[in-house]
């Protein structure tokens, strides 16, 4: 058994950095793109800043979405030292059972560096033609490869599942019971999960959910070239390959996306690098300033939360220690422990509330199967309960407060959800739910009337439009 080691506790003055600057940039963040859920900053090693906007909390996971492709990355990085691969080995060499028949020049050629860098020569992702399929590995080596593998970058989920599906093949175990004992025991990260593919493969480029300060240790573990508190971990030389530049993907100097990208890592502006996720997972790991930066959120513009952090934090870290600014220190502590997202406002009752409490809403047919709903009002709150295809799906509402419970709404597996709902006019209901462990939170506004009721449901962040059909009923 590995005993957890206590990351060190610091005031930001006492590793160089000024309290007033950590507050500037929540206050920016806040302002100016809403929606993180919790940061931690690391500097020399010690946490100096650490805070969750409840109901985010520390002891819980939080979905990670791409970011998860750094840790598959890692355990590819682990095999290569144990000598169980190499990065010039070929695809097509740990997959002749799911080989085409005739494989192309270009597929022949692919290699797993290729999938690290995210350079295979496919033209575009390949995601959306490898994951509706129930054996994901064959429908990957199915497609046509466009080009020279290592000469065209497209960023590319499918092929991070392959290096998850090449380190199952070579040792029998999930990637997930791989990094148990190899990275995530010594690094005092337990409770992780991983979602899998229809044949119990780890996704790899996705499906990962760990607790904030996990991100920060994984992110302090590169900075160390590997190194943890002594032990090694992981070569210092496969750290520097993989958060070195392999292939170009782009020309803007001002954005963070067309820096270069490595292994798993894209490189970023001020010679610091990063794993990420959609919606604002962030590892930001910056050896200049020898610090890491671990963030996860539910923003739609995640340039604009690391160009605060370029404006606000980087030009105050400084080479030496600061004098004590207690009062700074003592605000900024304040301020971190009492973030918060407030539930919507408006009023507990409604005349509505005896023409609908209790009476089944059957809608009419529509592209979410959505089949009836039911609105339960009582004097401490709500319930409201959505029916869709064969799942049901009930909620608890505080009346301007949160109420906590299960739900599988948004994903496969059960999330924890915080529940409110007011009424925002006499006819209209406004219910908010907040998935906590995930990025996602959904506003479903419910308007009723003397011939029936419509919802509208819109969510703060997606992979589509975020507005869903309305519901009539």
């Amino acid at each position: 058994m590995v005993t957890r080691v206590n990351l060190p506790r610091s005031t930001p003055e006492s590793q160089g950095i000024p309290s007033p600057a950590i507050l500037a940039f929540i206050d920016e963040v806040e302002r100016s793109v809403p929606e993180l859920h919790s940061i931690i900053l690391l500097r020399h090693g010690a946490v100096v800043a650490e805070g969750w906007w409840t109901p985010y909390a520390a002891q819980l996971r939080h979905m990670l979405y791409s970011l998860s492709k750094s840790f598959t990355a890692t355990a590819i990085g682990m095999a290569v030292a144990e000598g169980r691969l190499t990065v010039d080995d070929l695809v097509l060499s740990f997959f002749p059972d799911e080989a085409p028949a005739e494989p192309d020049a270009n597929l022949k050629a692919m290699k797993v560096r290729h999938l690290l860098s995210m350079s295979t020569g496919h033209d575009l992702d390949t995601s959306d033609r490898t994951f509706p399929n129930r054996n994901w590995v064959k429908a990957f080596l199915s497609l046509p490869v466009e080009h020279e593998p290592g000469t065209h970058f497209v960023y590319n989920t499918a092929a991070t599942y392959m290096l998850s599906a090449i380190l199952q093949k070579l040792t029998g175990e999930k990637l997930i019971d791989y990094l148990r004992p190899r990275l995530f025991q010594p690094l005092g990260i337990t409770g992780a999960t991983w979602e899998s593919c229809p044949l119990g493969i780890n996704t790899g480029g996705f499906g990962l959910s760990i607790k904030t300060e996990d991100i920060a240790r994984f992110g302090q573990l590169y900075l160390n070239k590997g190194e943890w508190y002594g032990k090694r971990l992981l070569s210092e030389a496969w750290v520097e390959e993989a958060s070195s530049k392999h292939v170009n993907n782009g020309d803007n100097p001002e954005s963070d996306w067309n820096q270069g990208y490595g292994y798993q890592f894209w490189r970023c502006r001020h010679n610091a690098y990063r794993g990420d996720g959609a919606f604002g997972q962030y590892c930001i790991v910056m050896p200049d300033q020898d610090a890491v930066l671990a963030i996860t959120s539910g923003v739609n513009d995640m340039q604009a939360v690391m160009s605060k952090a370029w404006e606000c934090l980087l030009p105050a870290m400084g080479a030496a220690a600061l004098p004590a600014n207690l009062g700074a220190h003592q605000e900024l502590t304040q301020r971190l422990a009492g973030l918060h997202y407030d539930p919507p406002t408006g009023e507990a009752l409604s005349g509505m509330v005896a023409q609908v409490s209790g009476r089944k809403i059957v809608f009419a047919k529509n592209e979410l199967k959505a089949t009836s709903a039911v609105f339960d009002f009582g004097a401490q709150g709500a319930r409201f309960t959505l029916q869709i295809g064969r799942r049901k799906h009930t909620f608890d509402l505080g009346l301007g407060s949160w109420q906590h419970g299960q739900s599988s709404l948004i994903s496969r597996s059960s999330q924890r959800v915080a529940g409110s709902g007011v009424w925002t006019a006499p006819d209209t209901f406004q219910i908010t739910l907040r998935f906590y462990e995930s990025p996602f939170c959904q506003t479903i506004t419910c308007q009723f009337s003397e011939t029936g009721v419509t919802l509208d449901a819109v969510m703060n962040v997606g992979f589509g439009p975020k507005e869903q059909p309305r519901l009539e009923g």
